[in-house]
């Protein structure tokens, strides 16, 4: 059991239940799987009162995850193509280029599914496919990420929509077992019911020992006849920014049609800032002001680990084994095939400004 469990939490004397005025932290993973992490809720709420508890996942305080709402509501020309009928698909990328290193004895147990999909890279398509919250209170956000997550669909064919891959060599780092099955990468595809995102695949890929450590978001646009997608990219780490690519004429004699980017360098301001909060000093500091808007919460949790539990009992059913990788390579091939059976392919994400 992870060390952050209920039991190691205290009342405090003379308190009861309501913590007067105490707060407990916890990171994530936030259990284990669906009844692991209802009991550690259960035992957690037998403590503290529900609005006392702040699940902190760091994602939520990088400076790009919360700009999205404001590039996606605040720009009628991005907010209005926001839909199935401009959107080709969304892709979510975290990848990275280490490995377990000493983290081998947690990791086995959880794999890339539960330590990265189930919590971090399900908040960010929540609020990258949510409606507009009806106002600013945190409930209504809250309330439009949960509606996200609630209209995930199961895929039917798990062999054509889960990915799973495991690095050559994973089984002899220290504390994994030596027959080990725990994959070091996945990639999906996914669809949200709901009228907005119709027919729409979003696509998520984490994975370690990789060739590039970057984590981003592409929104494809559909392409017009004779021209390449128009692509909108959300850069979260290690740089951070924004690239729009579009399509304009060739200069000169021809009419052929030529894709062109902008790039707008986030990272390149902060360092001039140089006071930037990191996401771990901003969630901390919302904490102690009560602030929860951008918390997980126990119903978003819920509802993601059913969502990931079933999934992978899916792929246990199905007779499915990860794939093997070469550290510093793209991955699984079976991952570049997924998005080739919809016509996709996984878009570049590396800055200009790089």
């Amino acid at each position: 059991m992870p060390s952050h469990r209920a039991s190691s939490a205290r009342s405090p004397r003379g308190s009861g239940r309501s913590g007067a005025g105490w707060k407990v932290i916890l990171e994530k993973p936030f259990g284990e799987e669906l009844e692991d992490a209802r009991e550690l809720s259960a035992r957690l709420e037998s403590f503290f009162t529900p609005e006392r508890v702040y699940r902190i996942d760091h994602y939520l305080g990088k400076e790009m995850i919360r700009g999205i709402q404001t590039l996606r509501f605040s720009n009628p020309i991005f907010a209005r193509a926001w839909n199935a009928e401009a959107v080709e698909c969304v892709q979510i990328l975290a990848d990275e280029t280490v490995g377990v290193e000493t983290r081998g004895g947690y990791y086995d147990h959880s794999g890339a599914l539960r330590d990265m999909v189930q919590n971090h890279l399900f908040q960010i398509l929540s609020i990258l496919a949510m409606e507009a919250p009806a106002d600013a209170d945190p409930e209504r956000l809250h309330d439009a990420q949960l509606a996200v997550l609630r209209a995930l669909r199961q895929p039917e064919d798990i062999a054509g929509a889960l990915v799973l891959g495991q690095y050559e060599h994973y089984r002899t780092e220290p504390q994994v077992k030596p027959d080990s099955r725990t994959e070091t990468y996945a990639a999906l595809r996914l669809f949200v019911d709901t009228a907005r995102w119709k027919g729409v695949p979003f696509y998520i890929r984490t994975g370690k020992r990789l060739r590039r450590r970057e984590m981003a978001v592409t929104i494809v646009f559909r392409a017009a006849e004779g021209a390449e997608s128009c692509l909108l990219t959300l850069r979260i780490q290690p740089e951070e920014g924004v690239s729009l690519r579009f399509n304009i004429k060739t200069p000169g004699q021809s009419d052929a049609v030529l894709p062109v980017t902008m790039d707008y360098c986030q990272s390149c301001m902060i360092r001039a800032q140089q006071n930037t909060p990191e996401a771990y000093e901003r969630l901390l500091t919302a904490c102690m002001r009560g602030e929860r808007a951008w918390f997980s919460q126990w119903d978003q949790i819920e509802t993601c680990w059913r969502f990931i539990d079933a999934l992978k009992s899916a792929y246990a059913a199905a007779g499915l084994a990860p794939e093997t990788y070469a550290p510093g390579s793209d991955g699984p091939a079976g991952a570049d095939a997924l998005l080739a059976r919809l016509g996709h392919r996984w878009e570049d994400t590396e800055p200009a400004f790089e």
